[in-house]
């Protein structure tokens, strides 16, 4: 049997303006799981340079890695700070727009 070849998706690769941004952010909100989230954030973040946004948020490169990451759970605090960080911002609208 031949051996499969298999390689590391990485989303911050992808992430390279504003727009994609956005539609990684907002696609990882619809799925609703907060590990999700975490992960696009921290896609977003490693695309723009985890140094810079640590600089900008005055967190560690470390802990960042480590709270945006599949097993983080970022207080609401560092993710807004590093949204900020980011110049992105989240909006709420009703989940039924008709409404």
């Amino acid at each position: 049997m031949a051996k499969v070849k298999t390689f590391t998706h990485d989303a911050a690769n992808y992430v390279e303006n504003a727009e994609d941004a956005v539609l990684l952010l907002e696609t990882a909100l619809e799925d609703g799981d907060p590990r999700v989230v975490a992960e696009a954030i921290g896609a977003i973040a490693r695309s723009r340079g985890m140094a810079e946004i640590a600089e900008a948020t005055g967190l560690s490169r470390e802990s960042l890695y480590r709270a945006l990451s599949a097993n983080g759970n970022p207080t609401l605090s560092t993710t807004l700070e590093v949204l900020r960080a980011l110049n992105l911002r989240l909006t709420v609208t009703p989940r039924d727009h008709a409404a």
